[in-house]
């Protein structure tokens, strides 16, 4: 079990997610762009103790996150390792894990238990990007409020409620 939180944000916004510990770090990439309603649109990579994984970049030193499985990367509960997306507006998450637990049988993995929070926007420049947006998604006499809704394709501002977490939509 593991609890994905967005780095910076205010009030948090974070995932619970149950993964099976054989998924390589590529799977969970992709769990965590489904769980947040990321687009994987931009580069990424996870930060362990065990090295750092991604797409292979011997550059960047990155090595291949299909070849690394999750439990031997990390496996304690208690243990911590980051995800970094979109290296433009580094969208840095914390991953903790909870608990490693046996399967429960009848039950369909990887899943989410819970979570809280809509997923930003993506390119609205990372959280401070995205705070700023709320501010102006807010103040309908903001110089910038008519463009930022022609950007996120919105009518009006109430169209995006931040607050906003479906699970049904995330375990779909």
């Amino acid at each position: 079990r593991l609890k994905v939180t967005l780095q910076g944000s205010q009030p948090p916004i974070w995932r619970r997610l149950e993964v099976p510990s054989d998924a390589t770090l590529a799977q969970l990439h992709h769990i965590i762009q489904t769980a947040f309603g990321w687009e994987d649109y931009h580069l990424w990579v996870f930060r362990t103790s065990a090295g750092d994984y991604g797409l292979v970049d011997h550059e960047l030193g990155h090595r291949d996150a299909a070849s690394q499985r999750l439990g031997q990367a990390v496996s304690r509960p208690g243990a911590r390792f980051g995800y970094t997306y979109d290296f433009g507006d580094d969208w840095e998450h914390d991953i903790l894990i909870e608990a490693v637990t046996a399967a429960e049988p009848g039950t369909a993995y990887p899943h989410c238990l819970t979570g809280r929070r809509a997923c930003p926007p993506e390119d609205c420049g990372g959280i401070w990007g995205y705070q700023d947006l709320l501010e102006i998604l807010a103040d309908p006499d903001h110089d910038e409020h008519a463009e930022r809704l022609e950007w996120l394709g919105l009518d009006n501002a109430s169209q995006f409620n931040p607050a906003t977490f479906d699970i049904d939509e995330v375990n779909s």
